[in-house]
């Protein structure tokens, strides 16, 4: 598979968000919006499972062999003056089907960069690592990923932050218009809004099977 096909045919079903800003209320009842630089680290649709078959052209449900999934995604973020290094970590949780000898089970997954919802970045490829103890159905493993984003693609000028946060009272011109509307103020958000994106290295198939099962 072709990851950066296939996500960007998957981003518009992920919905993601930039590291949780402190939005809260100002002292006239006004909202006062805030965001972080940070990359938000996520998962995009139909990428955070993997199920192999035995035959492997068989979609039997009685020839599934192993499933593994991604979870208890975590991140963190660090700045220095010029640059933002966001890094994720994940757990991979698996099971197969046939409690026999012990087995090692390699999945490759894919940690990609995404600026502005769409525009593909970067893209890295790793591997984790499944061992099922003889006698065992299940098994676990760790995966990372990081990404180094220059602090100033990532964020929005002064400027534009004090149109969105402008104080405006009843009666004034622009008191009823949204500046979050404006196609400028829109575009440079976007343009300032890096995404980490994490998931299995699936083959075609695989990804079909698990956007119509």
């Amino acid at each position: 598979m072709r990851p950066t096909k296939t996500l960007a045919m998957l981003l518009s079903l992920t919905a993601l968000a930039g590291c949780g800003g402190n939005d809260m209320l100002d002292e006239t009842g006004g909202l006062r919006i805030s965001r972080s630089a940070c990359p938000a680290v996520a998962i995009p649709a139909h990428t955070g499972d993997v199920t192999l078959f035995d035959p492997a052209d068989s979609r039997d449900s009685t020839a599934i062999d192993v499933v593994a999934t991604i979870t208890n995604v975590r991140s963190t973020c660090t700045s220095s003056s010029n640059d933002i290094t966001a890094s994720g970590s994940f757990d991979v949780l698996a099971s197969r089907r046939d409690a026999g000898q012990a087995r090692t089970v390699v999945l490759p997954y894919f940690a990609t960069v995404v600026r502005a919802g769409t525009r593909i970045v970067s893209k890295q490829l790793g591997q984790v690592t499944l061992n099922f103890p003889a006698g065992s159905t299940r098994a676990a493993a760790n995966g990372t990923a990081s990404t180094r984003v220059a602090l100033n693609e990532a964020s929005i000028p002064e400027d534009v932050e004090r149109r969105i946060n402008k104080r405006r009272k009843a009666g004034d011109n622009d008191a009823a218009v949204d500046p979050m509307s404006d196609p400028e103020v829109k575009s440079i958000l976007s343009n300032a809004n890096f995404e980490l994106l994490v998931g299995f290295q699936l083959t075609e198939d695989q990804l079909k099977y698990n956007a119509t099962r």
